[in-house]
């Protein structure tokens, strides 16, 4: 089978990758040992580091829509359910005899339409309740409380729901980076940037931009 080399993932978006991965596991193994699931580095350093990844999670958001949007890449997170239907029939059974993909990765349409929903369910809908709840958790004070007890309580059934859900997406997430041209290759392209596709005809979707300047590499 012939196979191209194309530049996939920016610098930046690598960056964001890994330190994103590195923020979410520092906050549930935090979250876990606050809950008292686990006794790992004590209570109180817990909620210090929980707090401080916290923090720099949201510093690194802000940073992060803000490069999506000047760079144009803000356009491969657009839901869209144009051959939805032939991806999930890929995962749960082309994928198995070896049939191809149905979408084909480029700079500006890298993330197929499944891929596409279910971040846009993380970006706009448990991301920000995680940081509301979470904001909630910070500033709850006793006696002086400036969040409601009884609030407090709903906040929190969210933030551990919530939780539970980015770990599940990571766990499905670390499983799916094995599944292209070899175990090992979408995780090599997240490093390099650079990733081997089949050749094959490209998708006909949308694509505003063709080439990347070498500065943003």
């Amino acid at each position: 089978m012939e196979y191209k080399k194309q530049y996939l993932y920016l610098k930046f978006e690598r960056f964001w990758h890994w330190a994103q991965m590195l923020l979410v596991l520092l906050l549930a193994l935090t979250g876990f040992e606050i809950h008292g699931n686990l006794t790992l580095i004590g209570f109180e350093n817990a909620v210090r580091i929980h707090n401080a990844a916290a923090w720099t999670f949201m510093g690194l958001a802000v940073v992060s829509i803000f490069w999506m949007i000047v760079s144009g890449q803000y356009i491969n997170f657009i839901p869209t359910t144009k051959k939805l239907k032939e991806q999930v029939r890929y995962y749960t059974s082309g994928i198995f005899k070896g049939m191809p993909h149905p979408t084909h990765k480029e700079l500006y349409n890298k993330l197929n339409p499944l891929q596409r929903l279910t971040y846009a369910g993380l970006l706009f809908l448990i991301f920000p309740v995680q940081i509301i709840t979470g904001l909630a958790y910070m500033y709850f004070r006793y006696p002086q409380n400036p969040v409601d007890a009884d609030g407090l309580m709903v906040a929190v059934l969210l933030h551990t729901l919530g939780s539970f859900l980015v770990v599940a997406f990571v766990i499905v997430h670390v499983y799916m980076t094995t599944t292209g041209n070899t175990i090992t290759s979408n995780l090599k392209a997240m490093i390099s940037g650079y990733e081997r596709e089949a050749a094959g005809k490209k998708d006909d979707a949308d694509h505003p931009k063709e080439e990347v300047n070498d500065q943003t590499k």
